[in-house]
């Protein structure tokens, strides 16, 4: 060999050892992390907090005149900057359009309000207080034979969503049917800051401090054990719970499967080369061409950056301003069901959902003045400790399924799922369907979530 030669062997060799011990160091497993199964978010010095674990019954009522202020402000519509012509939902909330859903919301929908707090309190609610905040959840226990399994069920909403996307698929998980020989206890809690449950103090209640907040809630509802589903910020608390509590979980299904590694994107590259090779044919479109991906992910989340940086600004802005609200909120229930909805002049929004149930969610968001604890959420998650604990690193041998809905906002290949999810036993395609599966797709979700209790129970 010459010396040219073995100079060329030598570098090879150094640069081989040297990428080889960087992929180790970023493919190697980190261990659960201590928990403090005990951290105060509440105000004030936890010096002076006694927990009370009493466990109280709520109903969603508020008082005529606070409904009235509402349908005032709704009258008081300012002059909307008509929409460019030729332009639907390009550019962000149609204007012709708001004020159609104003119109019916300050008319049709306050009409019958009383109509929607009874609706909104058909299933039963409760507060109790973990880690310094009142929590805020529904519980429904299934009334069926003696004898009949009954699994507990920990069904998890995101941004800007709430408990009310789950009220389409709550009955069909709690009754008894051919198609399946158990039934589901569900607890669906609003997330910290969201809805009916109290917003941190403190800074720090992040996802993965979220995760130990609703495990302790289980525990507090009488669960050692159960299942989880979640989708948006529920699919990321779910991973994390199934992470942090893996004895304690017996199969977690998300419909917004991701994951956070160092190798999650070199891969993602790797595959893009021949994606025939990492996924079905008929599928390789919901992750590919990668342009289009990402395009669309930076056309859909320039609110993200917002909210991660700036939460009370926009909160602000957002806060007590029905106006506002809608726009802001609605908007997501359009162009993540669908990208394509960016081109209707009414947003494609009654496509899948009607309007009072729009609306409800809105309503949550807006007599509960969360927006901005919602949105602090971003913020949390983003800050560096929270990053820095590379939680996805950590794996899991939960029994995981992943439901993929061809119009979700961002969708991962199981071979970059399985570095963390060691155990994913189920992974299906669905043509149809977005963001907000449970309220979009109801009936197609429940029995994904059925297929694979069903094969865990076998």
């Amino acid at each position: 060999m010459g010396f040219l030669a073995k100079i060329v062997f030598v570098v090879i060799s150094l640069t081989s050892a040297v990428v080889f011990k960087q992929y180790r160091e970023m493919a190697a497993p980190k261990p659960v992390p201590e928990l403090n199964l005990k951290q105060y978010w509440g105000p004030g010095d936890v010096k002076q907090y006694k927990e009370d674990t009493s466990i109280k019954p709520f109903k969603v009522s508020y008082d005529s005149s606070v409904i009235e202020k509402l349908r005032a402000k709704l009258n008081d519509v300012p002059n909307l900057t008509p929409p460019l012509e030729g332009v639907a939902f390009e550019y962000g909330f149609n204007s012709n359009r708001l004020k159609e859903i104003l119109k019916y919301w300050r008319t049709t929908y306050l009409d019958k309000w009383s109509e929607r707090e009874t609706f909104l309190n058909k299933f039963p609610h409760f507060h109790t207080q973990i880690q310094g905040l009142n929590v805020h959840y529904i519980h429904v226990k299934p009334k069926v034979p003696a004898g009949t399994k009954v699994l507990p069920l920990l069904l998890l909403h995101g941004w800007p969503g709430s408990v009310r996307e789950f009220y389409d698929i709550i009955p069909l998980l709690t009754t008894k049917s051919n198609d399946k020989d158990f039934v589901f206890e569900v607890i669906v809690p609003s997330l910290p800051g969201y809805g009916w449950s109290q917003g941190s103090s403190k800074k720090g209640l992040s996802p993965s401090e979220a995760a130990i907040v609703l495990k302790n809630l289980m525990s507090r509802v009488g669960f050692e054990k159960f299942y989880i589903q979640g989708g948006d910020w529920g699919a990321l608390i779910g991973n994390y719970i199934a992470t942090f509590f893996q004895s304690n979980v017996l199969g977690v299904h998300l419909n917004m499967c991701s994951i956070m590694t160092p190798l999650a994107y070199p891969k993602l590259f790797l595959a893009a080369l021949r994606p025939s090779m990492f996924v079905e044919e008929q599928y390789t479109d919901f992750y590919f061409p990668l342009g289009k991906v990402f395009s669309n992910i930076i056309e859909e989340s320039g609110y993200m950056h917002l909210q991660a940086t700036k939460p009370d600004t926009i909160g602000t802005a957002l806060q007590g301003n029905p106006i506002g609200l809608a726009a802001y909120i609605l908007e997501k229930f359009s162009t993540w069901t669908n990208p394509a909805y960016r081109n209707l002049a009414d947003g494609g929004l009654e496509k899948y959902f009607t309007l009072d149930a729009l609306l409800d969610n809105v309503m949550i968001y807006y007599l509960t003045d969360s927006i901005i604890t919602s949105q602090r959420f971003y913020a949390e998650a983003m800050a560096s400790d929270e990053l820095k604990k590379e939680i996805d690193r950590i794996p899991t041998v939960v029994p995981a399924a992943c439901a993929k809905f061809r119009h979700e906002i961002f969708l991962q290949l199981d071979w970059i799922l399985k570095d963390h999810f060691t155990n994913l036993v189920q992974s299906n395609h669905f043509q149809d369907g977005g963001h907000f599966a449970a309220m979009q797709l109801p009936e197609v979700l429940y029995k994904d979530v059925v297929s694979f209790v069903a094969s865990l129970q076998k």
